[in-house]
């Protein structure tokens, strides 16, 4: 594509579908690269019900759909394509993606984050055998079967609790001896009579074959070590955030994140970053939305001051 927009935004989550909204209101010729299904890693979730103006919750797929829509509504266009590479062509922005060239005066960085992993020998290979980050992707194929789910976040407690519509037993695995989700899921834990939770406890070892069979657990205070037979294994340890692209265009700290200011302004000039990508912004959709429309605000600003 040769045509010149005023801002690409690289990501069509809540973050970067909030600033559209925006960039769109204000007349400025927007242009999404989204490599997938616009949405995000919040499509993957099974039900939302902390995003402010929504008492009884809402699906995913509802919610984003609308924000697509609205985004649309003022003027955005979505291409599908994955950005592998930013340069600087003249006064402008060269964006190389998989299936096309972009020229753009301004860029917004919305491209999230991934899954963490255990690092294991054999997480890789049976992954979709037995592993999966999804619980509302995979939840279903383990129905009446006992299933264990690592971490102590927001994200592992939600996704335990919605394994528990399905499987026999969950067995939450935790390396420390408190959790770190809100305490409304921890309430839920709690009374959840499908739940156990393993304190202070870790997986050294993944087993199976052609799927995944059994863990071996080493509880870190006594440094008892036993087998457990499983099922399925959820992994939702954290996430990384998708910014390898960059590395060397815009500064990172050392997480990988990518370092932005109070207006969501990278250390070049012209370029900025929202959502779960940058080193501000909590893993909480509510968080993303308010930076894509710090950024668009932003963005608005440095256009007219060229």
């Amino acid at each position: 594509m040769n045509d010149l927009s005023d801002v690409i935004i690289i990501g069509a989550g809540p973050a970067g579908l909030a600033a559209a909204i925006y960039t769109g209101r204000a007349r400025l010729n927007t242009l999404i690269l989204e490599k997938g299904i616009p949405g995000g890693q919040i499509l993957l979730t099974d039900f939302v019900e902390n995003y402010p103006g929504f008492p009884e919750g809402v699906t995913p797929f509802q919610l984003m759909d609308n924000f697509r829509k609205h985004a649309e509504k003022f003027g955005a266009k979505i291409v599908i394509d994955e950005v592998k590479e930013i340069r600087k062509k003249d006064k402008l922005w060269q964006l190389l993606g998989n299936r096309g060239e972009y020229l753009t005066r301004a860029v917004i960085i919305a491209t999230g984050s991934v899954f963490r992993k255990l690092g294991l020998p054999k997480e890789r290979e049976l992954t979709g055998k037995g592993i999966s980050y999804c619980a509302t992707c995979d939840g279903a194929f383990f129905k009446d079967k006992d299933v264990g789910v690592v971490g102590g976040g927001d994200n592992a407690l939600t996704e335990a609790l919605f394994l528990t519509r399905y499987c026999r037993k969950v067995a939450i695995i935790f390396r420390r001896n408190r959790f770190r989700a809100e305490k409304i899921l921890q309430e839920r834990i709690f009374t959840n009579k499908k739940i156990k939770v393993l304190w202070d406890s870790i997986i050294q070892e993944i087993l199976g074959k052609e799927r995944l069979e059994s863990i071996v657990v080493k509880n870190i205070k006594d440094n008892k070590i036993f087998k457990m037979k499983l099922d399925g294994l959820f992994i939702f340890i954290g996430m990384n955030p998708n910014s390898s692209f960059v590395n060397g265009i815009v500064d990172l700290d050392e997480g990988a994140k990518i370092k932005v200011s109070s207006s969501m302004a990278t250390s070049q000039a012209g370029i900025y970053a929202v959502g779960d990508v940058t080193n501000t912004c909590p893993d909480q959709m509510a968080t993303a939305v308010g930076s894509g429309v710090m950024a668009a605000l932003s963005v608005n600003e440095y256009l007219s001051s060229l």
